[in-house]
């Protein structure tokens, strides 16, 4: 990645926001780096020199701001080709591909290229080796526990990723001329009988918070997520954790509040990885609402909600099987259909709240439900065969419903299946893939916001909003909702 030296001064000397997470200022006479934010006195110019990621700059030596806390920056969002792949490569490595048994060679096969052309498109994008990207990942990640929970040394280390706690106080020292405990300095006692610990993760404004959580409200799973009082809650499963965690805006900060239960402590990586994919937060609004905002018929929905995001997934396959539940019937039916299926499939589990009761059905599970049994809670025959049908790639490895370094692919993939076409593939891609050219041209409610155009008259419309076709999608419907609103009126 190509870095302009005047532009990005500029770009720190105002503060801009959206440049926040795009790429690092390091200050040769301190030898920190900082976001673009950072609201220290800003250096001279010829002190400064720009990096892509946090990893290249700690690469090259420097150290991480304690006032601005470059942990919290948000994630890049790419586009083209190359910067999609080297992104997906990031976002599996910021996952946790690289912590305990994962290894280059078998994250490689995952994305389907050889480990040297990994190491080459991080060097030529993010400026940074593959290695490096994972240590600084859970050198960050530490810094964050250390800094904004009272977890203990050796839990905040496995917490983040790291082997051995010798080996987390050998590098934290070595990168950050601080012992950990050396942040523990202002951090709060303890509480007594604490479930669970907090953590911020920030995004770029404007985000249209409450139209997001009009959307999963609409969409949300009995027993397994709610939207309460402004904030979205959910059960969550990984590897051998069980747990919940509760999303919530923070006043008058560009920042979520995560509050996420203690019992998932050892896999926080992974899950602080998909709460950022299911709320986009590294989107980059200013780009994406300055090119849709050139077509005069989303100008309007622009100007209501600007920073609208598309809803990402924070379980793949959960968002598959609801794209196939919903299939030709209302968006109510179908989240009450998916609460049966949630209730019948779905492992129970004990949460502080109430309405939560049971983690998401997963793809092994349902694979070897009976068509019968499926069908009995209330969809055709034909549909649960078609879950059936998904589940059984999903768990044998035949489709994977994560970020994809090439999503065409995978739709094609999809639409192999049993009973899963265009729309249902496109809508996949939109959530489960984070395709934001993903673009399920044969909704109806995106054909009524245009005047009830067809759908292959929508497909060649939408050629002018590519590569944010989705994001148009999220406008379109939002549009074609408001004219339901005024005809029910």
């Amino acid at each position: 990645m190509t870095l302009d030296a005047e532009s990005c001064y500029r770009a720190i000397a105002a503060r801009d926001e959206r440049f926040d997470g795009v790429f690092f200022v390091a200050v040769t006479s301190t030898g920190i780096y900082c976001r673009p934010i950072c609201t220290a006195r800003t250096p001279r110019q010829d002190r400064c020199r720009y990096f892509a990621s946090a990893a290249a700059a700690e690469g090259q030596g420097f150290r991480p701001c304690l006032k601005c806390r470059p942990e919290l920056a948000p994630g890049f969002a790419p586009v083209d080709a190359g910067k999609r792949m080297a992104h997906v490569v990031a976002n599996r490595i910021e996952s946790g591909a690289l912590d305990d048994e994962g290894s280059l060679e078998r994250l490689a096969q995952e994305v389907g290229l050889g480990p040297r052309q990994i190491r080459r498109l991080l060097k030529s994008e993010l400026g940074v080796s593959p290695v490096g990207l994972a240590q600084t990942r859970r050198l960050l990640l530490a810094k964050q526990l250390l800094t904004e929970t009272d977890l203990s040394a050796a839990d905040v280390a496995f917490a983040s990723g790291f082997g051995s706690v010798r080996r987390f106080n050998d590098l934290f020292r070595r990168h950050y001329q601080l012992a950990p405990t050396q942040l523990r300095r202002s951090t709060p006692a303890p509480s007594e009988g604490a479930t669970s610990l907090k953590l911020r993760l920030a995004y770029r404004p404007p985000y249209a918070w409450e139209e997001m959580l009009e959307f999963l409200a609409a969409r949300t799973t009995r027993g397994v997520e709610v939207v309460e009082e402004g904030s979205y809650v959910r059960t969550v499963r990984e590897g051998d954790c069980r747990g919940w965690l509760r999303v919530s805006p923070r006043e008058r900060r560009p920042e979520l509040v995560v509050d996420v239960s203690l019992s998932l402590v050892p896999v926080l990586a992974h899950v602080l990885s998909r709460v950022k994919s299911l709320f986009d937060l590294g989107a980059r609004p200013d780009v994406i609402d300055e090119h849709l905002r050139s077509d005069h018929r989303l100008a309007e929905s622009l100007r209501r909600s600007p920073g609208l995001r598309v809803p990402g997934a924070f379980d793949g396959f959960e968002i598959a099987l609801r794209a196939i539940l919903g299939q030709q019937i209302s968006v109510r039916a179908a989240t009450d259909l998916a609460g049966r299926v949630a209730d019948r499939f779905g492992e129970p589990i004990e949460t502080p709240f109430p309405t939560l009761t049971h983690l998401s059905p997963n793809a092994p599970r349902l694979a070897e439900a009976t068509v019968a049994a499926l069908a009995g809670l209330g969809m055709p025959g034909k549909r649960a065969s078609s879950i059936r049908s998904l589940a059984a790639a999903v768990s044998e490895q035949r489709v994977a419903l994560a970020l994809a370094p090439r999503p065409e692919v995978v739709v094609e993939q999809l639409e192999r299946l049993d009973g899963i076409g265009p729309w249902t593939a496109h809508y996949i891609a939109m959530r489960a893939l984070r395709w934001p050219d993903a673009f399920p041209h044969a909704d109806l409610g995106l054909r009524k916001a245009l005047g009830g155009i067809g759908s292959r008259e929508l497909l060649r419309e939408s050629m002018a909003w590519r590569p944010w076709r989705a994001y148009a999608a999220m406008h379109l419907w939002r549009i074609s909702q408001r004219q339901n609103e005024k005809g029910r009126n």
